[in-house]
């Protein structure tokens, strides 16, 4: 007691529809390293915003140090004024300007800055958290690692007291890491409470204290990092406890696979830009497999290297068994590989198109600008594929902005079979749909593997992976850590891999 340096008490935040937060509690103590986990749309970020005063709360209190009464955060301004920064993944310092400039832009007080003070302020700071950069260098010379801890040293310097830290590490290689915790490490020598958020269970197990879980914007509990073994910290943020696990079979028909048949695709050695270590992977014809794994795990960096979305960085690929060059989507689509990606609103539908043209806008890139269909084939595209996938629109000429986001998730796997595509790769198809259009959407990636096709399939709900995928790839940490098959197809073993083999002590 005493010890706290920060206290949330009851948080509600509510958006139109939405419940975000519902009565959150949150404690961070002095010289503490304080994880927030949870899977996506868990309300870490909201409850990061409710306290550096980017959304107000509506309901709830914040308490700071010793101070008995509550406090108001009516800004991120307001927040630094009183001892909380943030560092975000994204850098937003000036990379222009030097490293000592950016420590302290906006903190100069009077018309004159006198430089040489400045930069040997900056210097003493560097040189105290052993900060590998010149206070006269460019900042945009320095690594991500070392920008990201000018950040936290710009942060520390006004007075902070509770530092928050949003995926610091996303970008950074595993030297980087550790340079970052080391300076961690040394804040947290110096009394200040850090708030770590992360996807990254070896980093939480290597740095952190205690930890905070929060699902479906509700507390699951606060736990001492060496209570919560890292197979219950999976279940309690997938809402799974290990003794509710039940092993999940499809009963639909299936491929019957030739002796000798070719994979449809191989990758060896794959790795891109977005970090992921380099990992092998084959898909057979008429099989569905997928990529599982937390969120930030690489599921999704995975099958962007596969189609060439990212760059990649090394790996051979192989169709049919003859090696191809995939560096971009277009090679990929050439190939017979369709692609719907994970958010449909950024990089799926084109709002202001309608459902006919949302749909056929695949089909016309492969044919290509000089070789335009017809009127009358587009239409008939559409309406065949508006009846086939029971999309309910109005007409094919609806604006596909103006569909339920199910019906536009249906509007985009139209688009990818309309390519007649022999190797198909869904990422998260079923995400924020109707419980109806989830099962309409499992049904037909069934359908289309009984008939041939290779599907790659990814969901968050570990539940619906089991339903559809006949073999799952596991990933830690942009890793592969294994690969299961038959009687491992079940959420103790997905979890238990999940969490590095650890057993339920």
């Amino acid at each position: 007691m005493g010890n706290e340096v920060l206290k949330m008490r009851g948080i509600d935040k509510v958006f139109p529809g939405v419940r975000a937060l519902q009565n959150v509690d949150f404690t961070l103590c002095k010289g503490e390293i304080h994880a927030l986990m949870g899977e996506n749309g868990a309300g870490k970020s909201t409850l990061i915003k409710v306290l550096t005063g980017v959304y107000p709360k509506d309901g709830g209190d914040i308490f700071l140090g010793e101070n008995l009464e509550p406090v108001t955060i009516k800004s991120p301004q307001d927040a630094q004024n009183q001892g909380i920064s943030t560092v975000y993944q994204e850098i937003t310092l000036c990379p222009n300007l030097s490293v000592a400039e950016n420590m302290f832009i906006g903190r100069q007080k009077g018309s004159i800055q006198n430089w040489k003070k400045m930069n040997e302020a900056a210097g003493a700071i560097l040189n105290e958290l052993t900060i590998p950069a010149k206070p006269t260098q460019q900042l945009a010379s320095c690594s991500i690692a070392v920008q990201q801890m000018v950040a936290i040293a710009r942060a520390v310097d006004m007075d902070c007291k509770v530092l928050i830290l949003d995926e610091p590490t996303s970008s950074l290689d595993e030297q980087e890491v550790e340079k970052l915790f080391k300076l961690m490490r040394d804040l947290k020598a110096k009394g200040v409470g850090i708030i770590f958020v992360t996807h990254f269970l070896d980093q939480v197990y290597e740095v952190c204290d205690k930890i905070t879980v929060l699902r479906d914007g509700q507390l699951v509990g606060e736990y001492e990092i060496k209570d919560l073994p890292r197979v219950q910290l999976v279940s309690k943020m997938l809402g799974k406890e290990l003794d509710d696990m039940s092993d999940i079979k499809s009963e639909n028909a299936t491929y019957e696979k030739k002796e000798g048949e070719t994979p449809v695709f191989t990758a060896k050695n794959l790795s891109s830009t977005e970090a992921v270590h380099p990992f092998d992977f084959h898909i057979n014809k008429g099989e569905v497999n997928g990529f599982t794994g937390l969120l930030g795990s690489g599921r999704s960096e995975c099958v962007r290297a596969i189609f060439g979305a990212d760059r990649n960085l090394s790996g051979e690929k192989t169709k049919d068994g003859k090696q191809v060059k995939i560096s971009k989507p277009i090679d990929a689509m050439k190939k017979g590989i369709a692609y719907l990606p994970e958010d449909r609103k950024v990089d799926g539908i084109v709002g202001d198109l309608s459902v006919r043209d949302n749909i056929v806008l695949a089909y016309q890139v492969l044919k290509g600008a000089l070789h335009p269909f017809s009127k009358a084939e587009a239409y008939k595209f559409a309406d065949e594929y508006i009846k086939l996938l029971d999309i309910k629109t109005a007409s094919a000429d609806t604006p596909i902005k103006s569909l339920s986001g199910g019906n536009q998730q249906k509007v985009i796997l139209a688009r990818w079979l309309l390519t007649h595509p022999d190797y198909l790769i869904l990422d998260e198809p079923t995400r924020g749909i109707d419980v109806g259009t989830k099962v309409d959407i499992q049904k037909l990636v069934l359908k289309l593997a009984s008939e041939g096709m290779a599907v790659t399939f990814i969901s968050s709900e570990t539940d619906e992976m089991l339903r559809t995928c006949s073999r799952l790839i596991v990933m830690r940490d942009r890793h592969v850590v294994g690969e299961l098959t038959g009687d491992d197809l079940n959420q103790n073993k997905i979890m238990s891999t999940i969490a590095g083999g650890e057993k339920n002590e």
